[in-house]
């Protein structure tokens, strides 16, 4: 459930225009679910959630605001949306086929250091991953 969640999700972000990485190290330690840079520049940070023990197990998901303009939890249909989710983060709906944003987040304008340094980072970790090791001459 939550790889195709994470896929839909990654789908609607495309879609807008996004550049998206999956498991994204941020410098507070924590690991965002997907990180997309838009066509402007701006950071979204999308938190899947699966179902509600998901969510209520998870006390972390408010350290990832300081690292993006734009928080967003990804969550399957059945979820229960309207009870759980803090309004002010923006809502995506996704199964592995697509999604859709069904409430946008509150916009964060981050730091210009560090939307330089989250930039650079998100850059290499994507280079690095197109070559994880160097190719024998």
């Amino acid at each position: 459930m939550t790889e195709d969640v994470t896929r839909g999700a990654a789908r609607v972000m495309m879609e807008g225009g996004y550049a998206i990485l999956t498991e994204m190290r941020l410098p507070n330690g924590l690991r965002a679910d997907l990180m997309a840079i838009g066509p402007r520049g701006e950071i979204a940070i999308i938190e899947v959630k699966s179902c509600q023990a998901d969510f209520d197990a998870d006390s972390k998901w408010q350290g990832y605001r300081d690292y993006a303009d734009l928080f967003y939890f990804a969550v399957p249909e059945d979820f229960p949306q309207d009870l759980l989710l803090p309004s002010a983060e923006g809502l995506i709906v996704a199964d592995r086929f697509g999604g859709a944003i069904l409430r946008p987040p509150i916009k964060r304008k981050l730091a210009a250091a560090r939307r330089k340094a989250l930039t650079l980072s998100f850059a290499r970790r994507a280079a690095l991953r197109q070559w994880p090791d160097v190719p024998s001459p």
